[in-house]
């Protein structure tokens, strides 16, 4: 064979070949690498576990002022929403018919003193005749049943005047306790007392301290029994520890007070255990009847944390993805706490040496391997 043909016979056969390999490489699968998630180890940190709840804010005392006797209102000795403190004259009430039976009442007493004076002596002196057989029992008898009826009398003599006094007292409608007093519901002139009830002359609010109604349920109950109980405490241990309180319009909790009544019984109808916070309000930035949000600090205990984008939810409940020692994404079911920033505290499914996925989330599919990037601390993206 000439030179030239066995050149060009030769570059055919390599050419042949190399696209005979080229086919048979473009039909082999070439498996795609993992996708790349960012883990983290869950955070270890001492949190402050609070009991949080709804509740609303009441007087600790709040009395509708009465008119006790009757009469014609004679003078108000306030202004419509004043505060007023104890012992301060509110209404009064025209006290001079009272004036004249407390009198009449007195001179009862001093009448009665004089009767049975003299019906003490008469039996004293019978009482002597009668040792010296001089009287007849008779009249021993009848001086000591005078004596006895004297008494009576002044002791009857003694009430009345007693509740004289007291009427008269009722003249002068005071404040019972430092409050606000609401606007007055009567008039100078006007008749008051006279009905079959007592006839409101206007209501007085205390509202420094004021209190914090709230309910536990009884999952909550159960488990803070659970925690006394671990610690050798009883519910009476409860009453004087920190309650804090935020109302709807404010982020945080600035308002403090204490703890000061737990219901012996839970409320079989609701399943709840009524609580009760009193807290100091001198600036009355609280009324009664507001909506506020009450939680109750526990003492600072060892959790562990996660992003709270790195919790997810299904049927299930609440989980986390983790990847385990093999790079394989598993599903863990968890019971989530309360939010430390961006950080959820998780109360159980976690240990602290498994690697949470913190970023790349929507790339982690349980079960499939994946490229782990590890993060130095739990961290949202």
């Amino acid at each position: 064979m000439a030179p030239a043909a066995f050149v060009r016979a030769t570059l055919v056969v390599i050419v042949f070949a190399s696209t005979a390999a080229g086919c048979g490489q473009s039909n082999q699968y070439s498996a795609p690498p993992p996708p790349k998630v960012a883990v983290a180890l869950p955070v270890e940190q001492d949190v402050t576990n609070y009991f949080e709840a709804t509740g609303n804010t009441a007087a600790v005392n709040s009395v509708d002022l009465v008119a006790r006797v009757q009469g014609f209102v004679q003078a108000i000795g306030y202004k419509d929403g004043d505060f007023v403190k104890k012992g301060t004259s509110l209404f009064t009430i025209e006290p001079e018919p009272y004036k004249l039976k407390l009198e009449s009442a007195q001179a009862s007493v001093t009448s009665a003193q004089a009767t049975l004076t003299q019906d003490q002596a008469e039996y004293q002196r019978q009482a002597d005749l009668v040792k010296r057989q001089v009287a007849t029992q008779t009249n021993y008898d009848k001086a000591l049943a005078d004596r006895d009826t004297a008494q009576a009398n002044l002791q009857t003599a003694q009430a009345n005047e007693k509740q004289a006094e007291i009427d008269l007292g009722y003249t002068n409608v005071t404040a019972p306790f430092d409050g606000v007093v609401s606007a007055r519901q009567v008039s100078i002139g006007e008749y008051v007392g006279g009905g079959t009830t007592p006839t409101v002359l206007a209501t007085i609010v205390q509202l420094d301290p004021i209190y914090v109604n709230f309910n536990a349920s009884e999952r909550d109950v159960l488990r803070v029994r659970a925690n006394l109980a671990r610690t050798g405490r009883t519910t009476a241990d409860l009453i004087g520890i920190p309650v804090e309180v935020g109302l709807q319009t404010e982020s945080n909790y600035p308002h403090e007070g204490k703890l000061d009544y737990v219901a012996p019984t839970v409320n079989p109808s609701t399943g709840t255990l009524a609580g009760r916070a009193s807290l100091p309000n001198g600036d009355e930035s609280l009324l009664p009847g507001y909506f506020v949000r009450v939680r109750v600090p526990s003492k600072p205990q060892p959790a562990l944390l996660v992003p709270d984008t790195a919790i997810g939810s299904d049927q299930s409940g609440r989980y986390v993805l983790v990847v385990n020692e093999n790079n394989v994404v598993e599903q863990r079911t968890v019971d989530p706490g309360q939010l430390v920033g961006d950080l959820r505290v998780i109360e159980k499914g976690l240990s602290k040496n498994d690697r949470v996925v913190v970023g790349g989330i929507m790339r982690a599919i349980p079960g499939q391997k994946v490229d782990v990037e590890q993060r130095a601390a739990a961290a949202t993206n």
